[in-house]
């Protein structure tokens, strides 16, 4: 019993260590890439206003009264010629959503906008069918999305569509920006782990000419490249990824604009980010599912771009690694005190420490070189940030596991709340659930695992594992307490349901 919990720290330690190998191969290109990145603003910047194309606004909707108003109008002032732009709310709404932007459609035709109000006569296909469904209906050559909760730029358009004078580009991404970053710790945290992404891992990947994905909204793709590439299908809960890929499969390009930002608003509330990282990570591992073996049977996919194809597709995977390391190390110190003969197996262990500096410098990046950035709060949010995800592996790994074993479930949205500061309120958000669920309860536990393996490692006077245990410890109790705190903020009552990793309903 030993031996395999020794064997399954190390492997988990070996696995994470390899994944963060291929992130810092995207460190280095990102930082390798600079030249590239200002010639690509520079050459969407020679345009001609007379040879813009004809295109459309997709907005999928779906029960959003708090932020559908706040959408719309900032769609409407989008700088383009309004001879060649059509807007489409495409609204699945089953509440009073649906007559606020009735109201606010028929408010902007009246000042001669081409604004449609499209109502699918069968709702099926969450988000994917939503989008498909506008597409039968769509006047632009190309198409941009933005999702309920964004407020595009109003130079948007100026900025994305001239790249797709290269007949070769489907996809023009942009980087996420946040509308509501300084609301609290966790949207905070929030937007610490999402710069590295939009920074190092956008950039790098389109520098490097690697598999990429678009981000489901702040985006515009070539409408053609979409019907080439099979359209949207809802098989997967990251219809954005998966036609990212088979986009590209077919030897469509991707464009991504880091120095472009598309503004939009965190999560707040503890479940609605559960939500958003259930579809995420589970999505993901449906679309590695579905995808990886057309990524290596595909002619022309060199092997590097497969190589960082397998990363990218298995990357909520690390979830399950970071897991089982946690749990196994807290039996590990008690192991390392009854077998002082396997030193030398913990020294080699201690080599794979380079993870730290890895990581360190991939989420650091973004607080160095992204203008605005606090660069004093590295040394606060990157502890903590980590902390918050190794709370959400347990969550993540249910969510990782269904994916692999191909089980359903549907899509479920993240609420939005329209909140930007810490004065305003989200209470009496209707979208939020407010139910306690047997793994809010599993994660409080663990909590107190972790909280056990500090006080062994202060027993046997071993503090090597103790600043782990600290984070883990820190991760499930900030998990934990923000879920309960979210049950009964209104005073609701509370339901305990089955293990789960959310509470699953139909929804955008």
């Amino acid at each position: 019993m030993e031996i395999l919990v020794l064997i399954l720290y190390a492997i988990a330690l070996l696995l994470l260590f390899v994944y963060n190998c291929g992130q810092l191969s995207l460190i280095i290109s990102y930082l390798r890439s600079e030249k590239k990145r200002r010639a690509l603003a520079q050459s969407a910047a020679d345009y001609s206003p007379e040879a813009l194309p004809r295109l459309t606004v997709q907005l999928p909707v779906y029960n959003e009264l708090y932020v559908v108003e706040r959408l719309i109008d900032a769609v409407v002032l989008l700088k383009y010629p309004k001879d060649k732009l059509d807007i489409q709310v495409l609204d699945d709404s089953t509440d009073e959503t649906v007559s606020i932007i009735a109201r606010k459609v028929a408010e902007y035709k009246k000042q001669g906008f081409d604004i449609e109000h499209i109502r699918r006569p069968e709702r099926k296909g969450f988000k994917a069918g939503a989008l498909a469904y506008g597409l039968t209906l769509a006047k632009g050559e190309f198409v941009a999305i933005f999702d309920a909760d964004f407020v595009p730029d109003p130079e948007f358009l100026l900025k994305t569509v001239p790249h797709f004078a290269d007949p070769k580009v489907a996809i023009v991404q942009t980087r996420w920006e946040h509308l509501n970053e300084d609301f609290s710790l966790i949207t905070q945290l929030q937007a610490f782990g999402l710069n590295a992404h939009f920074t190092v891992e956008q950039s790098g990947r389109y520098a490097a000419g690697l598999l990429a994905n678009f981000n489901g909204t702040g985006g515009v793709w070539r409408k053609v490249a979409i019907a080439d590439a099979g359209g949207w299908q809802s098989d997967t809960l990251t219809e954005d990824l998966d036609l990212s890929y088979r986009a590209q499969l077919r030897g469509w390009k991707f464009v991504y604009r880091e120095d472009v930002g598309s503004p939009a608003e965190l999560p707040v509330a503890m479940n609605a980010l559960k939500s958003q990282q259930y579809r995420w990570m589970k999505g993901a591992a449906e679309c590695a599912r579905k995808l990886f073996v057309n990524v290596l049977k595909t002619p022309g996919v060199s092997l590097s771009m497969k190589l960082h194809a397998f990363f990218h597709l298995f990357s909520s995977a690390t979830f399950i690694l970071v897991l089982i390391l946690g749990v196994m190390s807290v039996p590990l110190i008690y192991i390392r005190s009854q077998h002082p003969e396997w030193e030398w197996v913990f020294v080699v262990i201690n080599l794979f420490q380079f993870n730290l500096l890895i990581l360190i410098t991939f989420y650091g990046i973004p607080v160095w070189f992204l203008k605005g950035a606090n660069k004093a709060r590295l040394a606060w949010y990157f502890p903590m940030y980590s902390s918050l995800m190794m709370g959400l592996s347990l969550h993540n790994t249910i969510a990782v596991i269904e994916g692999y074993m191909g089980r359903k479930t549907p899509f479920v949205r993240t609420p939005k709340f329209n909140v930007k500061t810490a004065a305003d309120s989200w209470a009496a958000n209707k979208y939020i659930s407010r139910r306690i669920n047997w793994l809010t309860i599993a994660e409080g536990f663990l909590a107190l695992y972790f909280f056990f393996g500090l006080g062994l490692a202060v027993y046997l006077q071993d503090f090597r594992m103790f600043f782990l245990h600290i984070m883990l410890m820190v991760g499930f109790g900030m998990v934990t307490i923000y879920s309960l705190i979210q049950a009964v903020r209104r005073s609701s009552p509370v339901h305990v349901l089955p293990l789960t990793g959310v509470a699953v309903k139909e929804s955008h």
